[in-house]
C-alpha cells in the first residue's frame, strides 16, 4: 500500500505519472501537470474508472464519485488526493 500522507505534491504528481504510465503505456516522459487525461492520453470513461479503482487499491483511499467527475488533468488528481490526505490528517 502506498501511503499518500507522507507524499508531497511534487512526489505525488511522480507516483501518479509513473502509475498512468504504467497502466495505459504512455511516453513517461511526456507527462506533465497540465497533461489532459482525455485529450492529451486518450484515457477514456473505462480508463478513469480503471485509474480510480487503482488508486483506491494503492492507497486505500477513495475519491468521491463528485470529486472523480472533476478530474480533467494529472494535477486534478495530484489535488484530489493531496486532499484526502488532508482530510484524514486533520
Amino acid at each position: 500500500m502506498v501511503s499518500i500522507n507522507d507524499m508531497n505534491r511534487d512526489e505525488l504528481f511522480v507516483w501518479i505519472a509513473d502509475l498512468l504510465a504504467e497502466m495505459f503505456e504512455l511516453d513517461r516522459d511526456a507527462l506533465t501537470p497540465e497533461s489532459n487525461l482525455y485529450t492529451d492520453l486518450d484515457i477514456d470513461s473505462i480508463d478513469a474508472v480503471d485509474l480510480a479503482v487503482k488508486l483506491k487499491q494503492t492507497t486505500g483511499k477513495r475519491l468521491q464519485p463528485e470529486v472523480f467527475k472533476t478530474i480533467r488533468t494529472i494535477d486534478d488528481v495530484v489535488n484530489a488526493l493531496a486532499g484526502l490526505a488532508e482530510e484524514q490528517a486533520a
